[in-house]
């Protein structure tokens, strides 16, 4: 007589990818400056040497603008573009103040002016804006990534923005649709990843280069066709300048620019993003029985805890996490100092799914607890 049918093994998410990697990389001393490597783009040992390997392909010999992302363990691949005399197109912090920076290095400069020019402090001081209007031509896209399989399935630190860079190049026809990607990571990072993980607005990769090996992924799922609206929220509008303009512009051209948080399908699970609000911890140890006194005798929200949040981790991370997760709150209270953190949901619904997918998740090391707040609990 057969026995009970056993339960399939969960799928990893990208969370615990992520934390695989950076424990990883910290535990066996790979890990380099900027320290602690979670939640970047991790710089790692070998990173020159994976860079090196750009100069080899045929589609940087043929590229003539290349952007590369300003992350720490790009470093190299920002010089070697220089060095070519290719034009090298850098992305704006977080694309705040527009979507590229073009550096432009002194007339006759040496070659330690040029290694100046590669650095964050570099691309600061030896660059000029380039608009909506500056008619950017790419022909080589260099990103980080925190981990990447050989199929090209690329994962990033959580916040979207390479995917994000990507779409606005696409809206912008700064990049065709065989435009290639190469990404630049430690041989520990290249991991089997699932198809099921990735979404519609992941970016894929074409070439993976480490400091021992150079793969083609020959990726053929379809990257980015430009910007999906409907998965931008408002904060994240709110953040981003230039992605105002695009969408006044994409609007005037007719297409469907409804925000996440507007769009009538999500009206009662996703209605905003998370506020920033942040709370200043009033006792300064963790209450066995979670309680959010403000939210006590609500009638229009249903709010849950969270606990056993790590000392190191940040608002951010977490919210990167819930918008994985599509469970984004309509506020947030951040309560870190007594690792816990209070979400609110406008309906009973999204709040049970968010218990059942932060339950347990691993977020520095921590598995997560999650519930309904105990006000909500008795009137449930």
């Amino acid at each position: 007589m057969a026995g009970p049918a056993r339960p399939l093994p969960a799928l990893p998410s990208k969370w615990d990818i992520r934390e695989k990697v950076w424990e990883y990389l910290e535990a066996s001393g790979l890990a380099e400056f900027p320290r602690p490597v979670r939640g970047r783009i991790p710089n790692f040992k070998g990173s020159l040497q994976a860079c090196s390997s750009l100069e080899e392909l045929d589609v940087f010999s043929r590229a003539r603008e290349v952007k590369v992302d300003p992350d720490k363990p790009l470093e190299g691949a920002r010089l070697a573009a220089l060095q070519a005399r290719k034009t090298l197109l850098v992305p704006t912090p977080r694309l705040r103040t527009g979507l590229f920076n073009r550096i432009v290095p002194p007339p006759g400069a040496s070659k330690e002016i040029l290694r100046r020019c590669a650095t964050s402090q570099g691309v600061k001081d030896y660059s000029v804006p380039v608009g909506l209007d500056g008619k950017a031509q790419v022909d080589l896209v260099v990103v980080g990534s925190v981990a990447v399989s050989e199929k090209g399935w690329r994962i990033g630190k959580g916040e979207g923005y390479a995917d994000m860079e990507y779409a606005m190049m696409v809206s912008m026809r700064a990049v065709q649709e065989d435009t290639p990607v190469v990404t630049i990571v430690h041989d520990c990072q290249v991991l089997d990843i699932a198809e099921e993980l990735l979404g519609d607005h992941d970016l894929t990769v074409d070439y993976i280069l480490t400091p021992t090996r150079t793969i083609q992924t020959n990726c053929k799922r379809p990257k980015p066709q430009g910007i999906m609206w409907h998965k931008v929220s408002s904060e994240m509008l709110g953040k981003i300048p230039i992605l105002r303009t695009l969408r006044s512009r994409e609007r005037q051209a007719g297409k469907d620019v409804t925000l996440q948080d507007e769009h009538p399908a999500l009206a009662n699970t996703n209605r905003a993003a998370i506020s920033d609000e942040k709370a200043t911890a009033a006792n300064s140890h963790v209450e066995s029985d979670p309680v959010n006194p403000k939210s006590q005798g609500s009638d229009t929200t249903t709010t849950v805890y969270v606990g056993n949040l790590p000392g190191s981790l940040r608002v951010s991370e977490l919210k990167s996490a819930l918008r994985e997760l599509q469970v984004i709150p309509v506020g947030l209270k951040w309560q870190g100092e007594q690792h816990r953190a209070f979400l609110d949901y406008r309906d009973r619904g999204t709040a049970h799914r968010a218990v059942s997918s932060l339950q347990g998740l691993s977020l520095g090391g921590n598995a997560l607890r999650a519930e309904l707040a105990r006000s909500q609990r008795s009137r449930g």
